[in-house]
């Protein structure tokens, strides 16, 4: 296989010598590919953040919640985060246990709180609303609390998390209003959290919303640990030289802050992050089948099966992703060229990179969207009825195992029920 512009993949050594196209064959197309060594890379990466004995990392699986991925995630001995039900029951699949599962929710129903009570699960609120309807579930239960730090960052307004424009989070101005709803209640508020946003490169805001968050954390003397939210960026363009978050220096500014706190209140308290993207996202690749080339309105179109329905990113927050183009064919180009890769669902918006210089691309050719291990396949969808695609590991020993199937179209007519006219 003639691949055209693969240093990124080729530095990691993704694909461990296997051929992208034999895999579409053997697995179709379109197809996420995951790689076991670079996710286990990245999650020792964090627990080795900070030098400090009660710190912890919990893998947010709304990022990526494949069984095997999880399952390599535990057998790292970190924790993760649940968002539902459905999270929290796979991660009790991949062998994660009650204690080791923080059901951090929001704006959940009191049905799914009592699932969380039945399972032994500590759970985290985000409202006044939320915390007195889980004093009424579970009275003298225990129950962490998430503040809104007061200040924000992200790649797209739609993942600050932190801040006056968000739905997430307690104000810290009513710290009287939680600590009545947890006496009254008699619950028992083992910790607090924050989350400032999705996709730092620098952790200057991370720090001053976790400074923030312990300024609150001083107002409760029952907290036995602090969650500093997660956030933690990868760069996704790698291609044009974009260069990593420096973590030693993010893991200083959080260590002279535990140390810092722990010495004003006189006690080693337990701190936790939440990384989900930097953990997943460079260990997965999504390849896809070139179809079409055309040229509309002097603009050159390269469409392929890669719809924003496989992976939505690019629609919803306009994200940027590295494009590595492989060849099984003998056709030869020096050329580089300007072309937008667009998918194949019929919406204007399904565009994959918009005016991306690249090499020159023909049909039958390979597009590999790097960086996709996170919030990829957990966000695809069977929009224009089309099937979500197979996911597949790359393990350690260089096999190629399956660990998700691609939907068939029976998967999706199975679940309609007719209504009988004649």
């Amino acid at each position: 296989m003639n691949k055209l512009n693969s240093k990124v993949t080729d530095e990691m050594n993704f694909y461990k010598g296997l051929n992208p196209g034999q895999l579409l064959k053997e697995f179709g197309s379109p197809l996420y590919v995951y790689n076991e060594s670079i996710l286990r890379d990245r999650c020792r990466e964090m627990l080795n953040l900070v030098d400090y004995n009660e710190f912890t990392v919990s893998f947010s699986s709304k990022a990526n919640s494949n069984l095997a991925v999880l399952e390599v995630v535990q057998s790292e001995g970190l924790k993760i985060d649940a968002m539902s039900p459905g999270e929290a029951l796979i991660g009790f699949k991949a062998g994660f246990r009650s204690e080791d599962i923080l059901y951090v929710c929001n704006n959940i129903a009191v049905e799914e709180m009592k699932f969380v009570a039945e399972k032994g699960m500590i759970i985290g609120v985000d409202s006044i609303s939320q915390l007195r309807a889980w004093g009424k579930v579970n009275p003298g239960g225990k129950v962490f609390v998430r503040f809104n730090p007061g200040i924000g960052t992200g790649h797209n307004e739609k993942v600050i998390t932190g801040g006056e424009n968000t739905k997430f989070g307690i104000d810290a101005e009513d710290v009287k209003e939680v600590a009545n709803a947890v006496k009254e209640f008699n619950l028992k508020l083992i910790g607090i959290n924050q989350h400032v946003g999705s996709l730092f490169m620098k952790g200057d805001v991370f720090i001053e919303g976790a400074r923030n968050l312990i300024e609150t954390a001083k107002k409760f003397d029952s907290i036995e640990f602090i969650n500093l939210g997660g956030g933690f960026g990868i760069p996704y363009n790698k291609q044009n030289g974009e260069l990593p978050i420096d973590l030693e220096e993010m893991g200083k500014m959080i260590l002279e802050l535990i140390n810092q706190f722990n010495s004003e209140i006189g006690r080693s308290l337990k701190y936790i992050i939440e990384p989900g993207r930097y953990i997943a996202a460079e260990c997965g690749v999504l390849l896809g089948q070139v179809n079409t080339v055309k040229t509309s309105g002097g603009k050159k179109y390269i469409g392929t099966d890669i719809g924003f329905n496989v992976l939505a990113r690019p629609v919803m927050y306009d994200s940027y992703h590295d494009i590595e183009v492989y060849r099984e064919c003998e056709a030869c180009s020096e050329k580089h060229e300007k072309v937008n890769i667009v998918g194949n669902i019929c919406e204007s918006g399904d565009v994959i990179a918009a005016e991306r210089m690249l090499p020159e691309i023909f049909e039958d050719d390979i597009i590999a969207v790097l960086d996709a291990g996170a919030y990829g396949h957990v966000m695809s969808s069977n929009y224009n009825f089309r099937l979500r695609p197979a996911e597949v590991l790359i393990r350690e020993s260089g096999e190629a195992v399956l660990v998700r199937e691609r939907d068939t179209i029976c998967d999706i007519l199975n679940k309609y029920k007719p209504i009988g006219f004649k």
